[in-house]
C-alpha cells in the first residue's frame, strides 16, 4: 500500500496533523541493534516545530515513545512501533477550509481521490507525517554508520533567490556548521541574508521556497538495482514523496546537459588501491548502482502553500470564493526539511544495502 516504503527495511507511517498522534511501524530491522529513545529523539528535535523564530510557532515537543520491537536497549528483529503524540492542535483555524480549497494545497486532490478529506491541518497531507520518517531514519542511519561508516549531511544552499556562492562551502560540512544557524546553511554570510528574507516575507503573510543539498560518503560500491530500482531513481522517489518538493537532481544534474561527453565523463583511476573516479559529475551513481564515490544530490522545495493573505479559490460546489489562510505554518520549509532529507536518504541506502547482501552475499556460489 502507498503508506509503506522500502522492501527489506520497510516502514509504514500513519496518523494526521490534528489527530491523536503520528506513528511508524518498522519491519525488517536487524536484531541486536543498540538503540535508545534519546537517539531517536535527537533527530526529531531537529525536525520539530517552534525551534526558531523562522519556523512555525506551533509548540510540539514531539516526544517519541517506543511501543514494540526493542528490549533492554536492543532491537529484537520484530516490528518496531514508534509513536509521537500531538499536543498542540488548533483545529478551529481550519473551519473555513472545510468548504473551500486552499490554492496549491492537497485539499482538492484529496477530495477528488477519496470523495472526502480531513481539513484540519491538511490531515494526512500535512508535513507532520514526516515525523514518522525521521524516527525510522534514525535507526537506518545508525545501522549504516555501524556497518559501513556512512555519513550523511544535508544543508540549505538556497532560499528564494539567495544562493551560496559557487565553491564557498566546505567539501563536507560538519553537523556543527550546519546547525550553527536557524536556516541550516553552513555559509554564515548567506545564512544571515536567508534568515532576513524569511522574516521579511513572513511579515507580509507570504512564503518562499529553497534548495537542500545532500552529501553521503563512505557508501560502498554496488548498491542499487539495474533498470527500475536504480539507486538514483529510488532516491528521487523518496525525496519527491516529501511535502512541497518539486525537483530532484543528482551529480551534475541539469547543468550536466550543457557539457560535452569529453567534459562530463568521470575518468577512472587506481587510487590507494581502489578503483576511483577523478571527478564526480555522476554524483556517486553510475548505471543505477553506487560506485563508491560520494553521493551528491539536490532537492527543490516550493514556497509553503498556506499563506496569510486573501486568495481567490472555489468551494466544494465549484463556486468562486475568497479564502484567507490561517493556522501556524513555516514561512519557508527548507530549514526543518534538512533532517527529513537525511532520513529518507538513509532509508533508501539501508534498504539497498540489505538487498545487496541478500542477493549477492547470502549464498556463496563459486565464481
Amino acid at each position: 500500500m502507498p503508506n509503506s516504503f522500502g522492501h527489506l527495511f520497510r516502514i509504514t507511517t500513519w496518523g494526521e496533523s490534528h489527530g491523536p498522534g503520528i506513528g511508524v511501524v518498522i519491519d525488517g530491522c536487524p536484531p541486536s541493534l543498540p538503540i535508545t529513545v534519546e537517539e531517536i529523539q535527537a533527530e526529531l528535535d531537529r525536525r520539530r516545530p517552534g525551534q526558531s523564530d523562522i519556523s512555525t510557532p506551533r509548540k510540539e515537543a514531539d516526544v517519541v515513545e517506543i511501543l514494540s520491537g526493542v528490549y533492554e536497549g536492543k532491537t529484537t528483529g520484530t516490528p518496531i512501533g514508534l509513536l509521537v503524540r500531538n499536543t498542540d492542535q488548533r483545529s478551529s483555524a481550519y473551519s473555513e477550509m472545510k468548504q473551500a480549497f486552499r490554492p496549491s494545497h492537497a485539499d482538492f486532490t484529496y477530495q477528488a481521490k477519496f470523495g472526502l478529506r480531513d481539513p484540519n491541518g491538511g490531515g494526512r497531507s500535512s508535513a507532520r507525517e514526516t515525523i514518522a520518517r525521521v524516527a525510522a531514519g534514525a535507526l537506518a542511519r545508525k545501522i549504516l554508520a555501524l556497518a559501513y561508516g556512512v555519513e550523511t549531511r544535508a544543508y540549505v544552499t538556497r532560499v528564494h533567490d539567495l544562493a551560496v556562492p559557487a565553491g564557498a562551502l566546505p567539501a563536507f560540512p560538519t553537523l556543527a556548521e550546519v546547525e550553527a544557524t536557524a536556516v541550516r546553511c553552513p555559509h554564515p554570510e548567506t545564512a544571515a541574508a536567508m534568515i532576513a528574507r524569511i522574516k521579511d516575507v513572513r511579515s507580509q503573510g507570504d512564503s518562499v521556497g529553497g534548495v537542500i543539498e545532500c552529501r553521503i560518503r563512505n557508501v560502498p560500491a554496488g548498491l542499487g538495482e539495474p533498470v527500475f530500482d536504480r539507486l538514483e531513481a529510488d532516491l528521487a522517489k523518496a525525496m519527491l514523496s516529501l511535502p512541497a518538493t518539486k525537483g530532484f537532481e543528482i551529480g551534475s544534474g541539469f547543468d550536466g546537459s550543457l557539457l560535452k561527453g569529453s567534459e562530463h565523463n568521470d575518468r577512472f583511476e587506481n587510487r590507494d588501491g581502489r578503483v576511483r573516479t577523478a571527478t564526480n559529475r555522476s554524483g556517486g551513481v553510475q548505471g543505477g548502482i553506487s560506485n563508491g564515490e560520494e553521493i551528491v544530490f539536490r532537492v527543490a522545495f516550493k514556497p509553503t502553500a498556506t499563506i496569510l493573505q486573501a486568495q481567490q479559490t472555489v468551494d466544494l460546489a465549484g463556486q468562486p470564493t475568497e479564502l484567507m489562510g490561517k493556522g501556524r505554518h513555516d514561512p519557508c520549509v527548507v530549514p526543518r526539511a534538512v533532517v527529513i532529507v537525511e532520513a529518507m536518504a538513509a532509508l533508501v541506502l539501508l534498504d539497498h544495502a540489505m538487498r545487496q547482501n541478500a542477493q549477492n552475499r547470502s549464498f556463496a556460489f563459486p565464481v
